[in-house]
């Protein structure tokens, strides 16, 4: 086999668009933004839904001007270079990836030791979670795809029927008779919620490098990001409501676990194993999109030269498995020495890894803005509405909850967390810029910003195809 295949259809690529999303930790920061905000969050997630709304728009457009599995660096190719592409998919998501995959399976490891296997530890948890993942992957996108629609499925199917026994009064347990008040003022405002509530959303554009998988993938990849962002919009909505009417606000905000206390306060042990069940498989889905998409985008740089060229095999299920192996070989180093009790840790990988992303994010709304200038009359089966505007306020937005990714109650920019966050992040992106540079001017031996014609790009596609 020589290249990639079209075998999976829209169910699997709204799946994976949901998947991605859904995690663990946004379990966590959901609880955390209700208890830090109130019924007023809702408006943190609305702007934050919109924003990455926007980015799904901008995505939408670049895959269907070039369906590739390099994702945002093919994307990037003909818009800025070698050289930014490179920087785009190992900040904003190989290295994403390996931080988020090791925090994400750590959560889950925690869970199952903390309420049904207490005598295994997190890590041996995290292990074989992510060796069976891993097992899924290399069997190809059909393995991943079956895979993947049970996960995502039965954990948003399972959030929304524990919310709507809360909401409706149906559980064992008694809510609360306090009353909810409306305060826009509420955590230091709205504004200072955007980077707890943009973690909700973030990563619906993770199905664009399963571009070269997907049938019809011009038309099947919006509709799957913008009916992933609705079916995590409303599912979030009622589980955040539903947690306050069980926990209140403040006890919302002085749970480490809050998610897992409001399910508990519905049913009670029941609903403890219930929202244990679906955290787990919530990192199974994040865990399974991250492990078939970054692989793909490494295929997709290396058959451009701009990665180690063993990147580009695949073996006989049509997985790029080297990749997979990568990805899941530096997951296991970082759960040796990761400290599964260190939930700063976990914070700090998390809103580390939101930064890298949200760059990323920025690029795609200007690769839209350039090539929209060098090739006006290439056939795009998807448009950003509205010109350049969603694509400018958007960049806007994702730069301000960049600077205001942790303020404190007082809505300080600069503190102990976000001084730790920007350091981390700052390294981070430091390192895969010199990577990056390093690639294309010494072992490339190409100007630094010289761009691909997107002709040719095209060309190699519909060659492969």
């Amino acid at each position: 086999m020589t290249g990639l295949k079209r075998e999976i259809g829209l169910i699997p690529a709204i799946a994976t668009a949901v998947g991605i999303v859904v995690s663990s930790s946004a379990l966590l920061m959901l609880g955390q933004g209700f208890g830090l905000g109130g019924p007023a969050f809702i408006v943190a997630m609305l702007i934050a839904a919109t924003v990455n709304l926007c980015v799904a728009f901008s995505f939408a457009e670049l895959t269907s001007l070039i369906p590739a599995a390099g994702g945002i660096n093919h994307y990037t190719l003909p818009a800025m270079g070698r050289t930014v592409g490179i920087f785009a998919v190992l900040a904003g998501y190989f290295l994403v990836s390996i931080l988020s995959n090791a925090a994400e399976s750590t959560i889950a490891g925690n869970v199952l030791h903390d309420f049904f296997f207490p005598s295994i530890s997190p890590t041996l948890w995290a292990f074989i979670l992510m060796t069976i993942l891993t097992l899924i992957n290399f069997r190809g996108v059909k393995s991943y795809a079956y895979s993947q629609v049970f996960l995502a499925g039965s954990m948003i199917i399972s959030m929304v029927i524990l919310s709507c026994i809360g909401i409706f009064g149906l559980g064992s347990g008694t809510p609360l008779e306090t009353k909810l008040t409306f305060d826009m003022a509420a955590g230091g405002g709205i504004l200072s919620m955007l980077g707890i509530a943009f973690w909700l959303f973030v990563g619906l554009e993770f199905v664009c490098p399963l571009a070269e998988e997907i049938i019809n993938p011009q038309r099947f990849i919006p509709i799957a990001m913008i009916s992933a962002l609705v079916i995590i919009f409303i599912s979030d909505t009622l589980f955040g409501f539903m947690a306050m009417k069980y926990l209140g606000v403040e006890g919302l905000a002085a749970s480490g676990t809050p998610h897992v206390d409001a399910a508990s306060a519905v049913l009670g042990r029941a609903g403890q194993i219930w929202i244990g069940i679906i955290s787990i498989i919530a990192t199974g889905s994040t865990l399974n999109t991250f492990i078939a998409a970054i692989p793909r985008m490494l295929y997709g740089m290396a058959k451009e030269g701009q990665f180690p060229r063993v990147f580009a095999k695949i073996n006989r299920w049509g997985a790029p498995w080297v990749g997979v192996l990568l990805t899941y070989l530096i997951t296991i180093v970082l759960l040796v020495f990761n400290d599964p009790n260190s939930v700063s840790m976990i914070s700090t990988f998390v809103l580390s890894g939101c930064i890298g992303w949200m760059v990323c994010y920025v690029i795609a709304h200007i690769d839209v803005l350039i090539l929209r200038k060098k090739y006006p009359d290439a056939k795009r089966s998807f448009k950003v509405p509205f010109g350049p505007l969603l694509p400018i306020l958007s960049s806007f937005g994702l730069i301000y909850m960049m600077i205001f990714i942790y303020p404190d109650a007082d809505g300080k920019i600069i503190n102990e967390v976000s001084s730790i966050i920007f350091k981390f992040a700052g390294t981070a992106l430091g390192i895969c810029a010199l990577w990056s540079i390093f690639w294309v001017k010494v072992v490339m031996k190409k100007p630094l910003f010289e761009t691909v014609p997107m002709e040719k790009l095209v060309k190699e596609l519909e060659e492969t195809a």
